[in-house]
């Protein structure tokens, strides 16, 4: 099984050929040589306002932040989908990407969506990300947007929103979760999401110190299999566009081999998809824009704009 680790000096990507025996087994060779960011650090991430913010509905929390670089454009576009086990976390942090993308003359799309724990779940939350995601088209024209452009990149569970928002056209009609003719994005970068509602369950709940997989999906894969059939990427491919899951080799809510899984059968599938794992990062570290992983995430957010994976 081929897995691609880039190392913390930006221009180099080494390849490494690893048997995984035990699922989920992710055991790094030494400790890290600092201390980990913890999820309270992404509060204090530094970010500037948006240029816009554009509400997508009436709910408070449905929004969307635009950051559009100088010039006339137009300019091609990263949707962004925070995380925060979809209970917590806000559009705030993901701001700090958006910046940086302006800089290099990217446009963002940082959508926030109404989490379990503010009015969220089966089906709010997945529905506001897919509205969201969508009202990039009313919007573009205005503001200089390329959609045949646009790339979807998530963080944790933004990460699983935005893999399955570019899976959505593989939604049955009679689905809670279908909307007709969804936007078609060029590429998606899952940043340490679950690909599978339906593995490691307990795991990511414990992390998450809450039932938020199970109250987000209102049941058990038992009770609401349909459920996790329609929101698992997994079950969807293939998507028909490139897709790379970024993981750190201090990966703690999103087990390795459940993410070459899920590679395994999207490449089956037909897809284009690849794992990156970053080493010295851990789950928070890759969602930043100063650690020595955004060079690896931003050479993957250019070849994806341009409808391939990063360069092997």
């Amino acid at each position: 099984m081929s897995i691609y680790i880039a190392s913390s000096c930006p221009a180099v990507i080494v390849y490494l050929f690893l048997a995984v025996s035990v699922a989920g087994a992710q055991t790094p060779a030494t400790p890290p040589t600092r201390q980990l960011m913890r999820g309270a650090d992404l509060g204090t991430l530094p970010a500037k306002p948006a240029d816009r913010r554009i509400s997508y509905g009436a709910h408070a929390d449905q929004f969307g932040d635009l950051r559009i670089p100088s010039g006339p454009g137009p300019h091609p576009v990263v949707i962004l989908v925070h995380g925060g086990c979809f209970t917590m976390g806000s559009a705030q942090y993901m701001g700090m990407i958006g910046d940086a993308l302006k800089d290099e003359g990217i446009a963002s799309w940082n959508i926030e969506y109404r989490r379990v724990t503010r009015g969220g779940g089966w089906p709010t939350t997945y529905l506001d990300v897919a509205r969201g995601v969508d009202h990039l088209r009313p919007i573009a024209d205005a503001h200089g947007l390329d959609l045949n452009r646009a790339i979807l990149v998530g963080h944790s569970a933004g990460g699983h929103l935005a893999l399955w928002a570019s899976a959505r056209s593989r939604l049955p009609a009679g689905s809670d979760l279908y909307i007709a003719n969804p936007l078609k994005v060029r590429g998606v970068i899952d940043l340490a999401g679950p690909v599978d509602m339906t593995a490691n369950i307990k795991g990511y709940e414990t992390l998450c110190r809450d039932s938020v997989i199970t109250t987000l999906m209102g049941g058990t894969p038992a009770s609401v299999p349909e459920r996790y059939a329609q929101a698992s990427p997994i079950k969807l491919v293939p998507l028909g566009i490139p897709q790379v899951i970024v993981m750190g080799t201090y990966e703690d809510f999103v087990p390795r081999a459940i993410a070459e899984g899920y590679v395994t059968a999207a490449t089956k599938a037909g897809d284009m998809a690849r794992l990156i794992v970053i080493p010295g990062m851990g789950h928070f570290e890759i969602t930043t824009a100063y650690e020595p992983s955004w060079s690896v995430v931003r050479s993957a957010i250019r070849s994806l704009l341009d409808g391939k994976l990063p360069p092997q």
